[in-house]
Formats: structure tokens, sequence, C-alpha cells
């Protein structure tokens, strides 16, 4: 017997963390088109993936990178003709807003000297996508030896805002959307583009989806009505919204 469903009864996703803002309006548009409101779990794409694998009851997965997708592509825990490409990021460096400075992020650049005897937060760099993401950029950039010591890893990318907002850490490394989503820090520098891989966000409906409305969900979570509510959170919508 299938494990009870965490939303019982409703579609129920498990989305990276770092959409919560975009899913959670995206998630009340389209209520009306699907019934009701799906249920949404956020975490860290590494830890809601190992939880599919483990048998968690999800009917969508919206990872922060390709490569999470992959592994439940790879275990056929997603169904292949419904994985997309939804959403593109950047990846920027935030300091509490009260003491913010503006910085060019760019090779040699001295963010040791940054952060002086304080840590730089970012997620975690071995399983986290925008932990991944940002030690291929200071790597790079050649900065990553300087500050490979100081960090303060966290186990998704919205706790790392956290410790950048209260003053716990000197300054992060957090998608373009959070530092959106949170007053308490400024954006001081944007990563180049090419300091890393592209930043994208796919969506797909999971083999042991069993909710009949898992379908007409996902169809407006990837319509033109929800265009406007990624991009409000700095999302770039990748590709045709249907």
């Amino acid at each position: 017997m299938p494990a009870a469903k965490a939303g019982e009864g409703k579609v129920t996703v498990f989305a990276a963390a770092s959409m919560k803002n975009a899913l959670d309006a995206v998630n009340k548009a389209c209520a009306t088109e699907v019934g009701e409101e799906a249920a949404i779990s956020y975490a860290s794409s590494s830890a809601l993936a190992k939880q599919i694998e483990n048998g968690a009851p999800a009917d969508v997965f919206v990872s922060a990178d390709l490569d999470w997708m992959k592994y439940l592509h790879d275990k056929n825990l997603v169904k292949a003709d419904t994985e997309k490409k939804l959403l593109g990021n950047a990846i920027v460096l935030v300091a509490p807003a009260d003491t913010a400075r503006d910085v060019t992020l760019e090779k040699g650049f001295d963010l040791a000297g940054l952060i002086g005897d304080g840590r730089l937060a970012i997620g975690e760099v071995k399983s986290v996508p925008a932990g991944k993401y940002g030690k291929e950029a200071l790597e790079s950039l050649g900065i990553w030896s300087s500050v490979e010591g100081r960090l303060a890893q966290a186990e998704n990318v919205r706790a790392a805002l956290k410790l950048v907002a209260t003053g716990e850490a000197a300054a992060g490394i957090v998608y373009a959307t959070d530092a959106v989503a949170e007053p308490g820090v400024k954006v001081i520098g944007t990563f180049p583009a090419d300091s890393h891989k592209p930043i994208v966000y796919p969506i797909a409906q999971t083999t042991d989806s069993r909710d009949s409305q898992t379908a007409a969900w996902l169809k407006c979570a990837e319509s033109e009505k929800a265009r406007p509510l990624y991009e409000a959170q700095g999302f770039t919508v990748l590709g045709e919204t249907q």
C-alpha cells in the first residue's frame, strides 16, 4: 500500500527552498483551475530528491539544478515526458543591509578581506545547488582557497540567507531571487554568468504520482498565467510557457 499523501488528497509538490515566494503565489493563482491549492514542501533539492527516492509521497518535483532532476530521472522516479526546464536564476553576494557596500566580483577579488573576522554563508557546497554554484564561481574567480575555511554552510539557500539577514554571517552567496525576498540583506555584487554553470530549475511529475489533478497543476505552473509571478521574484522564465 502506498504511504498516505502528505497533502491528504491534494497535489503534493516538493520544491527547492529558493522557490517559496514565487511558487506560493503561483499555487494560489492556480487554485481556481486545479480546484484547490497544492501542498508544497520546501527544502534543499538534494534533501527532497533523497526523500522521493526513499518513498516520500510527492506528485511534482522542482529542483534548483539539473543534477538532482537527473538523479531521479536515472532512477525512473520522474516521468521523462513531463520534465521541463522551467526557470533561470543568478547567484549574488549579499551582506546585511545596514553594512552593505557595492563590490565588483572579478578574478582575485578580496572576499576574505570583505568578510574580515566573519563568515561567508553558503548552501552546503557538496549537495545544495546554490552552494555548488557558489563554489564553482569562487573557484572560477580564483578566490575559493581564501575563504574555504571561513564558510558557514547551511542546509538550504534560505537558511544561508537568514544567517546574513540576522548578522550571523558577514556576507553570503544566494540566488538573486532570495535577495528580493529578504529586506534584511542587500545585493553587493552579482557573480559573472560565465563563472558557473547556467542556473536552471527543472520541473517534472513523479512516477508514483497518484493525484488526478497533478497534470492540471503542472500545466498551470508552466503557463502564461504563472510567468509574471515568477518574474516578479526575479526568475527568468525559460522557453515558451504553455
